[in-house]
């Protein structure tokens, strides 16, 4: 027989479930806990003139990162958002020290197993469906969960996280939510990796 603790883990993951499957792909940074969070850190700056946004932020003083986005975006509390639609993108980054005690081989696989583990512990459940794959340079962390209760008509929830590796030091986690359509979000996502660029000290900028 369950105990009354399991079931009121279970209630509250069902609860959080239904929360975050409002999106077809809801955001691994907002609930992941214990990353480091840089979106106070981050930069974004709108271009009129190519109708791109770029975005910088700083790891460490000899560790930079870029990328550009389309169209207008602007920075919120919980990251940056688009302004054209209800697209958000989270940028979160965890430090290898909060990984050590992983035992997969390199850092991008040890910080999708933490997230793993994380959500897991969060929702009081494991996924019943987990991917990993490489993406122009990331790896793609993507959970399934399955719920009667959930507000779709799939009755599924997944949530998804970009890991790239920045050093041997760093990781950074890109997460977006609010697109409509898989499609939608795969054509940011891909965008968002292509024109990612990591920076030493000499090419920083702020």
């Amino acid at each position: 027989m369950r105990n009354v603790g399991y079931w009121q883990a279970w209630s509250s993951g069902a609860a959080l479930l239904a929360l975050l499957s409002a999106a077809p792909v809801a955001q691994a940074a907002n609930g992941s806990p214990g990353s480091d969070l840089v979106s106070e850190a981050v930069q974004a700056r709108f271009d009129p003139l190519t109708q791109q946004t770029r975005v910088a932020g700083k790891v460490a003083p000899d560790l930079c990162f870029s990328l550009l986005l389309p169209d207008e975006w602007r920075q919120t509390e919980a990251g940056l958002k688009a302004v054209s639609s209800p697209v958000e993108l989270d940028v979160s980054l965890r430090s290898a020290r909060e990984l050590r005690d992983m035992p997969q081989p390199d850092l991008a696989s040890r910080d999708a197993a933490f997230l793993q583990r994380d959500y897991e512990e969060l929702l009081g459940r494991p996924a019943q469906s987990v991917s990993l794959s490489s993406d122009a340079g990331a790896t793609r962390w993507s959970a399934t969960w399955i719920d009667a209760n959930l507000p779709t008509a799939s009755h599924a929830m997944t949530i998804e996280a970009l890991i790239v590796p920045l050093s041997n030091e760093w990781v950074l986690e890109l997460s977006l939510s609010g697109a409509e359509t898989q499609g939608a979000y795969n054509a940011i996502a891909q965008r968002l990796l292509a024109n990612l660029k990591v920076q030493g000290r000499s090419t920083c900028r702020a």
